[in-house]
């Protein structure tokens, strides 16, 4: 088990992705929004490589990727698509750098999960990797030794900075429900036994030996106890896509020390509440659970529902500081 994650009462951050192709705008919004829990900026904006799936590609080890009309699919060596998103993560790497310098506490690094990563890239006859259990262990480990070394890399870049590694998951509940669709479209890959992908989840989040891992997902029906047994010190979710089925795995979640990162703030351009409101839903499910109200603050970070990708970056910068407002209304007045 990794980690609890210690933050100050009232924390936010941002999933991951900004609008824009500029690293060194994107790296100023995000320190200078989170002084106190930044994250290292992804630009999906710039083209191949810099979206999720090509970012973690590029973070592979012993594993390649090229971009084919139908995604991203497993090559036999490093070409042109993988150097560029090795380039873009060292853009955004250089940028953040400038604006850590002298930086202790907290930062959040992301990267793309294993069962994610699965079902999105493909093998060389064009099915998902998800349709070969011996390759899903093969993407596991790559994926694992390429976090180590990424890790590293940021810990000496940003040598204050305690990192915490977040896995996005969007697709882990399709992956355990049989809901993948095969190439033809007119299939869906089976289910993956929630015990495999347990053990893959449990062996990836532990490269950031004694660090915590976030896993985020904003899709429906997020596996919160099965992501607690494999080490995740906090879920990331999506909070208007909760429902009262979500209830006791997250209040069981919550009482073993499970941090929740509340995404209450639209991911697209559009009006914003008063930030006491952004957290009302907050408020209502803690008062559903029957939680202390004093724990509130202390258990709950708050971010936006997804990444900012689709959004303007003049609403990116307001969702931004929209999320500090809001964590502080919750520490203000947690009841």
């Amino acid at each position: 088990m990794n980690d609890t994650l210690h933050l100050p009462p009232a924390s936010a951050t941002g999933v991951g992705s900004l609008p824009g192709t500029d690293a060194r705008e994107a790296a100023k919004a995000a320190t200078g929004s989170f002084e106190d829990f930044p994250h290292l900026p992804e630009l999906p904006a710039r083209g191949p490589g810099a979206d999720m799936i090509g970012r973690t590609a590029g973070l592979l080890v012993e594993l390649y990727a090229r971009v084919e009309p139908s995604g991203w699919r497993i090559g036999d060596r490093p070409g042109r698509d993988t150097r560029r998103a090795r380039s873009w993560l060292g853009e955004d790497l250089d940028a953040l750098e400038e604006f850590t310098q002298g930086y202790e506490g907290l930062l959040k690094v992301q990267a793309v999960g294993p069962w994610t990563l699965a079902a999105s890239l493909e093998l060389r006859n064009g099915e998902a990797v998800l349709s070969d259990p011996g390759a899903c262990r093969d993407l596991a480990a790559s994926l694992a030794e390429g976090l180590r070394l990424h890790l590293d890399e940021v810990r000496r870049r940003v040598p204050g900075a305690r990192l915490v590694l977040q896995l996005d998951e969007p697709s882990l509940t399709a992956v355990l429900r049989g809901r993948i669709r095969t190439a033809s479209g007119y299939r869906t890959h089976r289910a993956v036994d929630r015990q495999i992908v347990e053990a893959a989840l449990r062996d990836v989040v532990g490269v950031h030996d004694g660090g915590p891992v976030v896993v985020h997902s904003c899709a429906p029906d997020v596996p919160f106890a099965l992501l607690r047994r494999a080490g995740a010190a906090a879920v990331s979710f999506d909070l208007s896509l909760l429902t009262e089925r979500d209830d006791e795995a997250i209040g069981e979640a919550v009482e073993a020390g499970t941090r929740l990162f509340a995404g209450v703030v639209p991911g697209t351009d559009g009006p914003l509440s008063d930030p006491a409101g952004s957290v009302m839903g907050v408020r209502t499910l803690w008062r559903r659970l029957g939680l202390r109200p004093g724990l509130l603050p202390e258990a709950v970070t708050v971010t936006p529902a997804c990444g900012l990708a689709g959004a303007s970056p003049g609403y990116a910068r307001s969702a931004y500081a929209h999320c500090v407002r809001a964590a502080r209304s919750l520490a203000d007045n947690p009841e």
